[in-house]
């Protein structure tokens, strides 16, 4: 059997309905922007591999780093027991976050990464005896796949097997200058309740590649901790340069209390999941009493392999030739988002730092579940670039190593793909 034969006897993949699903295409090799099948066919991925792959496909120096800590130290328990890139990875992180994240607590994802957030925050009202356990987000949020996660997020065909097992929560729409003085009053009449809020900063992205302003988010925030509500911050997405800017929260006035971070963490290398907090948070659970503790761990929690990997990507991040390709990256993306405006199939075209979506114009409703994802998808499989759709909101999130070139590749193909489905 080849490869596909064999992955269709075993494998159940995410996001997918086997009954209906093509074949998976078998990729055997990556380098920087490509990804290589097995027939030797390469394809530019576009999407960073579900937005996660910073600086491209099996980069040298992190790879480099990783086997030097395979030979020292591949996992050792985290209660208990401590090591040097752990240490080293919470120290670098948290001179680059808001000044008040002064703890970091490992996990393996960002599903996990929040659900130690929702924890902290509703045991920080707890350990003080106050029973605040309501929750604050946005409508069309995503925040992840458990239970928790689910929870937060918004409801959808996605959650709705679960509903009656979701815990409640207080949606609100995300800010504009026209609805947040509503918003405020929302919050407001909750207060007492809300242990939290949590929201994705300036971007929703499974939602379809949403944005809200800086400014707005940053007066609800400021409104939020005038009511004493405790506040997590997803940068799972956002985090490490996607903005154009190292975090989301440097575009921001107000700081949250908690930031939950994955994806580019590590550089796409290695799976990890990282929730910083601040004082106040760790402080909320010192005690003598030992069931004040926050119970929550990994078998994997920092990993010394995974935090080399993160180590490692964070030095090619802060590198002045990374910052610059990030800004190139966003000023095409800006340029590109001219042209598409005047495109007549497109229509709502966003950008933000290396982050750009549009949707295409046509019959059926907005949503996942357009089946003109389907056809985009596999027309630019065709051309040798993977693009993921989100039903009709196209986008790109290319890796930081492409090159203005193959970026204007990308671009003629968008743009030749777009007028032979205005034919």
């Amino acid at each position: 059997m080849n490869l596909q034969e064999r992955d269709r006897a075993v494998n159940w993949h995410p996001y997918t309905q086997m009954k209906t699903a093509e074949d998976a295409i078998p990729i055997v090799k990556g380098s920087g922007i490509y990804l290589y099948d097995e027939d030797g066919k390469k394809y530019i991925d576009a999407v960073a591999s579900w937005w996660v792959t910073l600086h491209g496909h099996a980069n040298p120096y992190i790879a480099q780093r990783v086997s030097e800590q395979l030979n020292t130290l591949e996992q050792v328990i985290f209660a208990g027991f401590t090591h040097e890139p752990a240490i080293q990875l919470s120290e670098n992180l948290l001179k680059l976050l808001p000044e008040n994240q002064e703890k970091v607590f490992y996990s393996d994802n960002g599903s996990t990464a929040v659900e130690v957030a929702l924890k902290m925050c509703i045991q920080f009202w707890h350990n003080q005896g106050k029973e605040k356990t309501k929750i604050l987000a946005f409508k069309e949020a995503y925040h992840g796949d458990t239970f928790g996660a689910m929870s937060v997020s918004g409801r959808s065909v996605w959650t709705k097997p679960f509903g009656e097992m979701l815990f409640e929560v207080i949606f609100i729409d995300p800010p504009t200058s026209g609805n947040i003085e509503d918003l405020k009053i929302i919050i407001k009449n909750h207060s007492e309740e809300i242990a939290c809020f949590i929201y994705e900063p300036l971007i929703q992205g499974a939602a379809g590649m949403l944005m809200h302003k800086a400014e707005d988010l940053s007066e609800l925030m400021k409104f939020c901790r005038e009511k004493g509500i405790l506040m997590i911050q997803d940068e799972v997405f956002t985090g490490f340069g996607r903005t154009g800017k190292l975090f989301a929260a440097n575009y921001l006035s107000e700081k949250p209390d908690i930031m939950c971070f994955s994806k580019g963490l590590t550089g796409g290398t290695m799976p990890m999941g990282i929730t910083t907090s601040s004082q106040q948070i760790f402080d909320a659970f010192l005690s003598e009493d030992k069931y004040k503790t926050l119970f929550h761990g990994h078998s994997f929690t920092a990993n010394p392999l995974a935090c080399t990997a993160a180590l490692a990507s964070m030095e090619l991040l802060l590198k002045e030739e990374t910052l610059e390709k990030i800004n190139l990256i966003s000023q095409k993306h800006f340029n590109f988002s001219q042209v598409l405006k005047n495109h007549p199939k497109i229509e709502n075209v966003r950008q933000t730092g290396t982050i750009i979506a549009w949707e295409i114009k046509n019959d059926e409703k907005t949503s996942y579940f357009n089946e003109i994802g389907k056809v985009l998808y596999r027309e630019f499989l065709k051309r040798g670039i993977i693009m993921r759709p989100l039903g009709n909101v196209m986008y790109l999130v290319p890796p930081y190593c492409i090159t203005p070139e193959k970026l204007d590749f990308v671009y003629r193909n968008i743009l030749e793909v777009l007028d032979s489905f205005s034919n």
